[in-house]
């Protein structure tokens, strides 16, 4: 074969057809992929997520259904100043449009207030260190009750006027007392803080953000 005749094969009509076929072929498979694809993922058709917050999760069940969408439990929370079974958050976020049969994950309020354990502080911190781990976790704390001891060492701690020990799981919701050592009395009455303490905390009464300490003495003019 001689390279006329080579060329004269590789652009003869024959070729040509069965090359424009496949094209055709390939275009119109494309297509109707597109087609099917729009089909399958009601291309167009968008929810828009409701707003749940403070719903209850019965009314949240009935109200995602209507719409075509799915609710599931994710986590649970507590906020006293909502029903119980009510919702407090939700995944996604309202206002957002999403297809039919997406899963919408919600966080339900618990109807008792949660329970944590009280960390290794007593005997094992000193005052601030047990304030810094207590706000963190969200309890809420009263003056300190001044006891002897090491000054600001936490000897114990007491929950609604009741002594309770590492490891007690206490509601968030009480207040705690950190029992602290005051050191010497001598020194407590050169500072004047010594009534201060003693009898604002006698009965746990009055919460504080910190408790401050004082570190030295004034000097004497």
């Amino acid at each position: 074969m001689n390279v006329k005749e080579f060329f004269d094969n590789l652009f003869s009509r024959y070729l040509l057809y069965h090359l424009l076929g496949m094209l055709v072929t390939i275009t119109v498979l494309c297509l109707c992929i597109g087609f099917g694809l729009d089909i399958y993922t009601h291309h167009g058709e968008n929810i828009e997520v409701p707003n749940l917050h403070g719903m209850s999760y019965e009314k949240a069940c009935r109200l995602l259904e209507e719409k075509g969408l799915i609710v599931e439990v994710g986590d649970s929370g507590y906020n006293k100043k909502l029903p119980a079974n009510s919702i407090l958050a939700q995944t996604p976020d309202p206002g957002l449009f999403v297809k039919e049969g997406r899963i919408v994950y919600v966080t339900v309020n618990s109807p008792s207030s949660p329970t944590f354990a009280i960390p290794d502080i007593i005997d094992n911190a000193s005052v601030r260190e047990a304030q810094a781990k207590l706000t963190a976790m969200g309890f809420k704390l009263n003056a300190p009750q001044l006891v002897e001891g090491e000054k600001d060492w936490v000897y114990g701690i007491l929950c609604n006027g009741r002594r309770v020990s590492n490891g007690d799981r206490v509601s968030i919701e009480s207040s705690l007392t950190l029992m602290v050592g005051k050191g010497t009395q001598e020194y407590l009455d050169m500072m004047g803080v010594g009534d201060e303490y003693s009898t604002a905390t006698e009965n746990g009464e009055g919460e504080v953000d910190e408790f401050v300490e004082v570190t030295e003495a004034p000097t004497a003019p």
